[in-house]
């Protein structure tokens, strides 16, 4: 995929369309081949993707539901 930039929605759908292009039976094996590269090229990048939001999912869930309880400081 020759983008300049992608996303994962983008991706996802290109991967699919792949899939179907594949399942279809009516391609040539070079043909079949190049899907498969491009196929892979996309799942390792959605796979990052979804890591990442993994990561920052858990970051927030772990993050402490209620602000840090200050206490006045006692001015001499």
């Amino acid at each position: 995929m020759a983008e300049a930039k992608r996303d994962f929605e983008t991706s996802l759908r290109k991967l699919e369309a792949l899939v179907g292009e594949m399942e279809s039976g009516a391609l040539s094996l070079d043909e079949m081949m190049k899907r498969f590269e491009e196929g892979r090229a996309l799942v390792t990048f959605c796979t990052a993707e979804l890591d990442a939001i993994r990561q920052r999912i858990e970051k927030v869930v772990s993050a402490p539901s209620e602000p840090p309880k200050v206490e006045p400081l006692e001015i001499l």
